[in-house]
Order: C-alpha cells, then sequence, then structure tokens
C-alpha cells in the first residue's frame, strides 16, 4: 500500500510540531517538511515548483506569521501581507497541483471584538474585528474563504480549524512577546529561583479565558482532516465551513495563575494590580459542532501545565532572553 505523503506548513511552530509528532507515529504516513532556507511561503514561485515536485496528497496549513498584541501593533503591514502571501500561495499550489485534501489552520481572532459569548462559527463577518490585531484576523478570514472558494469553483476537500487559546510544547517564551501561558510559567519560574516573595499580575484576574494543550489540537485537527466528506457536511455548509476547536471550558485568570504558581512550586504571595486594564470579560469557543462530530479534548488544564512547565525546564536554556 503507497503512503500518504503529507506536508506540513510551519512544521517548526507550536501546532505544526505537534502536527509532525502525531502524523509520524502512523507508518502509513509520509510526512514531508521543509524549513524556511529550503521554502520561502511567501514566494509563489517557489511554492509552485516545490509542489510540483514533490507528489503530495494532504496538506496541512500551519505556517503562519504569529505575535502577541505588541507584535501585532508595531508591523500590521508585514502581519497581513505575510499571511495573505503564504495562505494564497499554499492553497493556490495545492489546487494547481491536484491535492484534494488540505486543512487551513485559523485563529478565533477571526470573530468580532463584541461576538456573543460562546463563540460560534457563524459570527463570522457579522460585525467589528478587535482592532489591535486586525490584519492578522482578516488575513486568517481570508483563509477560509480561498478554501471555501477553491471547494466551490473547483470540488476541492479544503478545511479549516478555528483554535482557542494553544499552549504546549515549542510555546514561547519571551519575556515580552509571549502569550499568557508561557509568561506565567516563566515569571514564576524565576520568582521561584530567586525566592521572590511576591509576584504581580495584570488586573483583576477575574477575566474569563479557555485554553487548549495544542496535542489536543493536533489530534482535533487530523480527525477534522479524516472525517469522510458526508459527516463533515452534515456538520457545515459551503459558506461555513470552519470548525472551532477548543476544549469547551474555560477559567478566570486568576485561577489560571494560581494553578501556573502550583505547578511550578512558587510559594510566594500572588498581588493584582488593578490599576491594569483586564481586556474582554470573556472569551470561549462554542465547540458543539466539533463534540457532534465526534472529538472532545483529553488533555485537562492541570495536566497541560505540568507537561509545559516540565518542557520549558528541558529546554530553557534555549530562551535565556
Amino acid at each position: 500500500m503507497a503512503k500518504v505523503r503529507i506536508f506540513v506548513a510551519g512544521h517548526k511552530g507550536m501546532v505544526g510540531s505537534a502536527l509532525v509528532r502525531q502524523l509520524a507515529q502512523d507508518p502509513n504516513n509520509d510526512v514531508i517538511t521543509a524549513d524556511r532556507t529550503e521554502l520561502d511561503l511567501t514566494s509563489q514561485q517557489v511554492v509552485q515548483r516545490f509542489f510540483a515536485e514533490q507528489s503530495i496528497d494532504q496538506v496541512y496549513l500551519a505556517a503562519a506569521k504569529v505575535g502577541g498584541i505588541h507584535a501585532n501593533n508595531t508591523y500590521p503591514a508585514d502581519f497581513i501581507y505575510e499571511n495573505l502571501m503564504i495562505e494564497a500561495n499554499i492553497i493556490h499550489a495545492a489546487h494547481k497541483n491536484d491535492v484534494q485534501k488540505l486543512l487551513f489552520l485559523g485563529s478565533s481572532c477571526i470573530y468580532p471584538k463584541l461576538a456573543e459569548q460562546p463563540m460560534r462559527e457563524d459570527a463570522l463577518l457579522t460585525a467589528t474585528l478587535e482592532p489591535t490585531n486586525e490584519p492578522y484576523a482578516i488575513a486568517k478570514i481570508a483563509g477560509i474563504k480561498l478554501c471555501e472558494s477553491y471547494n466551490r469553483q473547483y470540488g476541492r476537500d479544503y478545511r479549516s480549524v478555528m483554535p482557542t487559546n494553544l499552549y504546549g510544547e515549542n510555546d514561547n517564551f519571551h519575556p515580552e512577546n509571549s502569550h499568557v501561558i508561557p509568561a506565567l510559567i516563566r515569571r514564576f519560574h524565576e520568582a521561584k529561583e530567586a525566592n521572590a516573595p511576591v509576584v504581580k499580575a495584570w488586573g483583576t484576574g477575574m477575566p474569563m479565558r479557555e485554553f487548549l494543550y495544542v496535542d489536543d489540537m493536533a489530534a482535533a485537527s487530523i480527525f477534522v482532516m479524516n472525517l469522510d466528506d458526508l459527516t463533515y457536511q452534515k456538520q457545515t455548509q459551503p459558506m461555513l465551513s470552519h470548525i472551532n476547536v477548543g476544549s469547551g471550558v474555560d477559567c478566570t485568570i486568576k485561577a489560571l495563575t494560581e494553578t501556573v504558581a502550583k505547578v511550578v512550586g512558587y510559594q510566594g504571595q500572588i498581588e493584582w494590580d488593578t490599576s491594569k486594564p483586564d481586556g474582554a470579560p470573556r472569551k470561549l469557543m462554542d465547540v458543539s459542532r466539533l463534540e457532534r462530530l465526534g472529538w472532545t479534548a483529553t488533555i485537562g488544564l492541570e495536566q497541560g501545565l505540568t507537561k509545559s512547565y516540565a518542557w520549558f525546564l528541558e529546554n530553557q536554556t534555549g530562551f535565556r532572553h
């Protein structure tokens, strides 16, 4: 039996590396990767040549330029340009080289700033986006619409999944540019090492957020990619093709912070600086469609945080700055 040749774009990122780890466990899969020195995803000509040479059966499009609020605010042109180029080049090259199956990974920031909670798939394009990451969000919406359009015009089977906040192995632990979980892990670890009596946290701790361990995200992505057409189409329509992926459970930032402190083993006090902004009161994905299709998350928050901290300890020499 011929192996399935699967190209994972963005294989060095957090989600891409988790996809490679899981796909490689199946002996029927031949996982193809290429780093930036070999393959410039922003070049249409280079991507087209790569697809023409590789005889690819499936594509997981996990490549993206990503960053936190500061990066999105500072480099909006880079974020919209690079993400539009990457997804347009890969999706078009996949079509031109007769790749029938593709999975595009988006982001929960595609939904309106004031979307009703929990956020359902049909909230897309119903109101204004969060201004700070609007260029990135618009690029991700364009990716969804590219998949829908190639499906409608050419009968392709290009699907999209929208993850909630992800964390885990290969996360970004940079002190300024990281998201909340890696930032908290690093802060509490350094406070423990220094015997610091107090760690300060922003805001009131009352906002609610949802988190999903990256191995669960990879498992959900492979699950959605491999659903048979009829099962998938029963839960999606031509103009509502994307599927939310999350744990379906949220917690307060205060509870998250206390759990991270517990996992790290920090014994000091946590002080809340209520002069700092809280952000949106709640951000939760409606994952009922994915559950109806037959998938639910398996890794709870404390278990996932424990795995993340273990990975941080093993790899921290690589991100001192």
